[in-house]
């Protein structure tokens, strides 16, 4: 099941716009046609995940003191959640939806989609966007998230001390009112929207790769490197801001296991390799369908324009070297120098072509992306003064 969509047109051509939820905010008046009334979607978030948990450990006396070891507003687990990921997930969507318009514009633009290739290219934005409404694919997920979502989470497992969230009593505990809440709706909610950017990255890399199963007009000597696909690195800089909300929460998960259970940032380092691992394959994963196809236009690129300069520089070199130039033609000011580095270039070009529709600089990106929420972490293993007393120690 899913609701209808215009396929005609790579214009209309979006990740965010559509399924149930998309539908929802329109009739709640949380969101315009364009995503519009961002601010009344990052205010409402966290008002329904947040704005309760506060209420409820308020009333219950654990929002502050010491009525337990850990009290609500020194969870940094929760706040980073639902005051900081969940605005950056909404706001992403945005960004997103902004970028992708242009990033598919430009395979009609740029000419790599032909008229002769332009229904199947079409034939793929129909496919991704009722794969994008698909009501049983969300519901799917609501389902899942308020019904077994509990079960990923981890934050009620191994609990030695009472919290705000759960009371411990021996081996077993027990979920407070706040906690109840916690679990079985703000949870929930966190989970939904991070997992409904999974599935659009899905949906991406199932478009991403009908399109590179058509036959495109790529050009090896394109500047790019890319054979003229250089554009799709602007879509996995679109990821960044997703990328940066899930290394929030990572960055205050591991901030609250050091603070309150002893851990050393050290411990986490196999966690943290594997989430930038995860992290790099989710955004650069779906762009890396054209790898065959840029190989083998790279193979094909290099025999042709080696043909060509093997057939160039010998006549060159029989022109000049050889002397069969015409009387009284200068070799100073020829075009034949000009047209001789010209195809020097070109083949350089088609040399350096990377294997991938994207550079080292995405890498780095996202990489940066993931790290700069942890680096507030170093300190607890390089005390602040003594950072301060280095860089000082370097500058003066």
């Amino acid at each position: 099941m899913s609701s209808p969509t215009r396929v005609s047109d790579p214009y209309d051509f979006s990740l965010v716009l559509g399924g149930p939820l998309y539908q929802l905010w329109r009739r709640l008046f949380l969101a315009g046609p364009a995503l519009e009334l961002l601010a009344r979607r990052m205010i409402g978030g966290p008002s329904i995940a947040w704005l309760p948990l506060l209420a409820l450990t308020v009333y219950q006396g654990s929002a502050i003191g010491h009525a337990v070891p850990v009290p609500f507003l020194y969870d940094f687990e929760a706040h980073a959640r639902y005051l900081v990921a969940i605005p950056i997930l909404l706001l992403a969507e945005v960004l997103v939806h902004q970028r992708m318009r242009v990033v598919v514009r430009n395979f009609v633009e740029a000419g790599i989609v032909t008229a002769e290739t332009l229904p199947g290219f079409h034939a793929a934005i129909g496919r991704a966007m009722r794969l994008r409404n698909s009501l049983i694919v969300e519901l799917g997920m609501v389902v899942f998230v308020f019904g077994f979502g509990w079960t990923i989470w981890q934050g009620d497992r191994g609990l030695t001390s009472s919290t705000w969230f759960a009371i411990v009593d021996g081996a077993q505990h027990r979920l407070t009112m706040a906690g109840w809440w916690y679990r079985h709706v703000s949870i929930p909610i966190f989970q939904f929207l991070l997992f409904r950017w999974y599935f659009r990255l899905f949906v991406w890399f199932l478009f991403l790769r009908s399109v590179s199963r058509l036959p495109l007009r790529l050009t090896p000597t394109h500047p790019d490197r890319a054979g003229g696909l250089g554009f799709l690195g602007l879509a996995a800089h679109a990821f960044v801001p997703v990328i940066l909300a899930q290394s929030v929460v990572l960055s205050a998960v591991i901030g609250s296991r050091i603070l309150f259970q002893g851990r050393t940032l050290v411990s986490f380092q196999y966690e943290i390799v594997a989430f930038v691992i995860l992290q790099l394959l989710l955004v650069l994963g779906p762009p890396c369908v054209f790898m065959k196809t840029l190989l083998e236009l790279k193979r094909q690129g290099r025999r042709e324009y080696g043909v060509l300069a093997a057939h160039y520089t010998s006549e060159f070199h029989a022109k000049w070297i050889e002397g069969k130039a015409p009387a009284g033609e200068p070799l100073v000011g020829s075009a034949d120098i000009q047209s001789l580095a010209d195809l020097a270039n070109s083949y350089d070009v088609v040399r350096e072509m990377r294997p991938v529709p994207f550079s080292r600089d995405t890498i780095v990106q996202i990489v940066g992306a993931v790290a700069i929420p942890l680096l507030p972490l170093g300190l607890s293993v390089v005390p602040a003064d003594e950072i301060i007393k280095k860089l000082f120690a370097l500058l003066l």
